[in-house]
């Protein structure tokens, strides 16, 4: 079997032998895949996600989103507000 298949196939159904090689498998493939996580964008969410981002106080975050320093990164969803957290850092410089 492959691991496509194995992965397709309930855990219950799979014998110990087959559990093992998936679990091997698997955790080669996370490790070269991390990579690609790492050059993924990262987003943040409204006030709250850019105090974290930068470390600074809501009221701070607040006043950050409202000077317009990051507006292009800044997409609003409705009365969501998301950041690319890369591009904001590099716009607060």
């Amino acid at each position: 079997m492959n691991i496509d298949e194995l992965k397709q196939m309930p855990l219950w159904q799979m014998t110990g032998e087959e559990f093992l090689f998936l679990q091997r498998n698997i955790n080669n493939e996370d490790s070269h895949s991390s990579t690609k996580y790492e050059t993924s964008k990262r987003y943040v969410f409204g006030v709250f996600g850019i105090s974290k981002l930068v470390g600074c106080s809501m009221i701070t975050a607040f006043d950050i989103i409202k000077s317009g320093k990051i507006d292009n990164a800044i997409t609003e969803v409705g009365k969501i507000i998301v950041i690319d957290a890369q591009l904001a850092i590099e716009l607060l410089g």
